[in-house]
């Protein structure tokens, strides 16, 4: 089986800056795409950005120039740094992860998500 543990979300004021972190662990052969969601209070879960096993990268329209995705290979791992943060950022941020399986097969894993609250 394969987990992934976000970490790094909390209280944060307008124009501040948070990181999260992604790992993941388990029976994993490689990692595939990455990538970022998040889920406000009666919305739907939206993609916030995502990172090929290359490094590159897309971003939503709402976080271009403020958020950065990032990944450690080595370490199974991945981030999101967020700048300039604004209420509206305010959601549960979730991380998602295509691995490659010791069997040869791939699986899509969600993490259980943490909460981002951008308030003053």
């Amino acid at each position: 089986q394969v987990q992934l543990v976000e970490s790094g979300g909390g209280l944060v004021q307008p124009g501040g800056s948070l990181r999260l972190s992604c790992a993941a662990s388990g029976s994993i052969f490689s990692i595939n795409g990455m990538g970022w969601y998040r889920q406000a209070p009666g919305k739907q879960r939206e993609l916030v950005a995502v990172i090929t096993s290359g490094g590159s990268t897309n971003y939503a329209d709402s976080v271009k120039g403020r958020f950065t995705i990032s990944r450690d290979n080595a370490k199974n791992t991945m981030y999101l740094q967020m700048n300039s943060l604004k209420p509206e950022d305010t959601a549960v941020y979730y991380c998602n992860a295509n691995v490659r399986l010791p069997v040869g097969r791939s699986a899509n894993y969600w993490g259980p998500g943490t909460q981002v609250t951008v308030s003053s």
